[in-house]
């Protein structure tokens, strides 16, 4: 079996390689080849493998390939509605409690939103979270204790406003999820940072998660089409984040699961 591992032209350094290294040793190991390509490459090739690892938000190249008849993991589609915080929120709606979370309205300039925010202040209180919709390790995330402050982020970007669960304070829990089922769970802490990251200074530690939890992480994953993704959960049980492409060497040197042979074992499951 061939595949081809799609990453990020652009996004270079040792915690990439080393991810990147051990999928396709991972990979290899399972009898499949995966190829290193980046989107870059990819935007002027014509590919042809047996699916796609689609390790990379580039969904504009994702949904090229796939209607060159490739399967592609995690869809297209997936990783759009993960990419967008603004749209993860809207599609697990209803579906899976998560945090108290105004979408600012749509504008195509530089404008005044204060009439938004002082709204929002009063639906959700101060303290609250300020993210804009695309960033990932926790960037462009912001807790704002005034009005001020919140005004202070809001640039051309699209962003979210959302309520500040004070009791998970630099803490929450990542649950891998892999074709419906929890295969890793974790607890991050940051006792200097309301972010739990791990790229902001987070610490891992391995966790069981709750029957709850893990029905909620799934079915997050499940609504979201995610073959495999990252869930994040909050102190109170809402869902805060997933993830399509979690980065996951971190996990597996805390728990000492490796997730890459059971994402290849599901992939290869639904492509025979």
């Amino acid at each position: 079996m061939t595949g081809i591992l799609a990453v990020n032209h652009f996004l270079k350094g040792s915690k990439y390689d080393e991810l990147h290294n051990h999928l396709i040793s991972a990979a290899g190991k399972l009898n499949i080849s995966l190829a290193l390509k980046t989107n870059l490459e990819l935007a002027t090739e014509n590919p042809q493998a047996d699916f796609i690892l689609f390790w990379d938000k580039d969904t504009n190249l994702a949904r090229r390939l796939e209607k060159k008849g490739i399967p592609v993991f995690n869809s297209a589609r997936s990783i759009e509605l993960c990419d967008d915080k603004a749209k993860t929120y809207i599609e697990l709606e209803g579906i899976v409690p998560q945090p108290k979370t105004l979408i600012a309205p749509k504008c195509f300039f530089q404008a005044d939103m204060s009439e938004f925010v002082k709204r929002a202040i009063v639906l959700l209180g101060l303290p609250l979270v300020y993210k804009d919709c695309y960033g990932s390790f926790g960037q462009q995330v912001y807790l704002c204790k005034s009005f001020d402050e919140i005004i202070s982020h809001i640039g051309v970007k699209p962003f979210i406003l959302q309520e500040f669960v004070k009791e998970s304070r630099g803490r929450d829990i990542r649950l891998e999820i892999v074709g419906g089922k929890c295969v890793s769970a974790v607890r991050r802490e940051n006792k200097n940072d309301f972010r739990s990251n791990v790229t902001n200074g987070g610490k891992m530690t391995k966790y069981t998660p709750t029957a709850e939890e893990i029905k909620n992480a799934v079915t997050a994953c499940e609504k979201l089409g995610l073959t495999f993704g990252g869930v994040d959960i909050l102190e109170n049980g809402t869902v805060c984040e997933v993830n399509s492409n979690a980065h996951i060497i971190n996990i597996m040197n805390c728990t000492a699961t490796d997730i890459a042979p059971v994402i290849f074992k599901e992939i290869r499951s639904k492509i025979k």
